[in-house]
């Protein structure tokens, strides 16, 4: 049975954001940016009332000095003030030249300072108003990025904690993002990446639901882990956690004394585990270092 391999590490530099070209907007476009535009210049002001008194630094600037002094927050990785520009670029200009590079220029920016919620909010805007955009590849790869470790936690990244111990919810959704950039940009050079980590998703899925099974079994609940065995068995049939699933399905049969379908189970397991020790330790080899975790040693 192959075994689907953890991916390796992409820098940020190869998922910088790239030019969008001016001339790609659409007439729907103009007019969905022109009310989004409103809104944003609105809630701009309002906040500037509400603010504690301090004059924005950047009044006054015109379209293109404010894009410079973005541009060059963002070579300069100040990726907080770098998104705040942006987003006031694309607010003050919706029609200007640089204003679907603002919108996407902030997503990464927002994204890159940890400001999950608003990079969120920054992609989803630009692939709703921009669905005829040379460069929507990446967005639908920059938004499978923002979700991808949303809820890693900063200690969960010293912790060797694994993307299968959390809520599974953010990996879901961005799988779903990263097989938008595969199945409809098949020949976009994010789609490799965007492969690559939808296999690890999905390992990382299968291995949630043996946590599960294992946490079924130990207490007891033997045909609970059963189901949940068979499940993994059924919508992962590739991944990794399919030895143990298999391990976990033999061994709750035992308990309930079904004998027959027990047997089964170790013939099947011998058939596509045949070095595996797991049958005589009840132990899995030890698993490879998540592909974030490459500091530790």
């Amino acid at each position: 049975m192959p075994r689907l391999k953890y991916l390796y590490v992409v820098t940020a530099d190869s998922v910088r954001p790239t030019n969008v070209s001016p001339n790609g907007s659409h007439l729907s476009s103009r007019i969905n940016t022109l009310l989004l535009g409103f809104a944003l210049v609105a809630a701009i002001l309002m906040s500037g009332c509400a603010s504690d008194g301090k004059k924005d630094e950047t009044d006054g600037w015109s379209e293109t000095k404010l894009y410079s002094e973005a541009t060059e927050k963002l070579k300069d990785n100040d990726f907080a003030k770098c998104g705040k520009y942006f987003e006031k670029l694309e607010a003050r200009f919706p029609f200007g030249p640089y204003s679907q590079q603002a919108q996407i220029n902030a997503a990464y920016c927002y994204w890159k300072a940890s400001e999950q919620a608003q990079a969120l909010v920054a992609v989803d805007r630009f692939i709703k108003l921009h669905q005829g955009s040379p460069n929507l590849d990446y967005a639908f790869y920059l938004k499978g990025l923002i979700t991808f470790n949303d809820d890693l936690g900063f200690l969960g990244k010293f912790t060797g904690q694994d993307l299968a111990e959390r809520d599974p919810k953010a990996a879901r959704e961005a799988f779903e993002a990263f097989k938008v950039v595969v199945d409809r940009f098949p020949n976009s050079k994010y789609a490799p990446d965007a492969l690559d980590r939808m296999r690890y998703i999905v390992n990382s899925l299968a291995e949630a639901d043996v946590i599960v099974a294992r946490y079924y079994f130990q207490r007891g609940a033997y045909l609970a882990a059963a189901n949940r065995a068979q499940l993994v068995l059924k919508d992962y049939d590739r991944a990794p956690a399919v030895e143990e699933a298999l391990y976990i399905l033999i061994k709750s049969y035992e308990r309930l004394g079904m004998t027959d379908l027990s047997a089964d189970g170790i013939r099947v397991f011998k058939l596509n585990f045949p070095d595996s020790q797991m049958l005589a330790t009840g132990q899995r080899a030890k698993k490879e270092r998540s592909w974030w975790q490459i500091w530790n040693k």
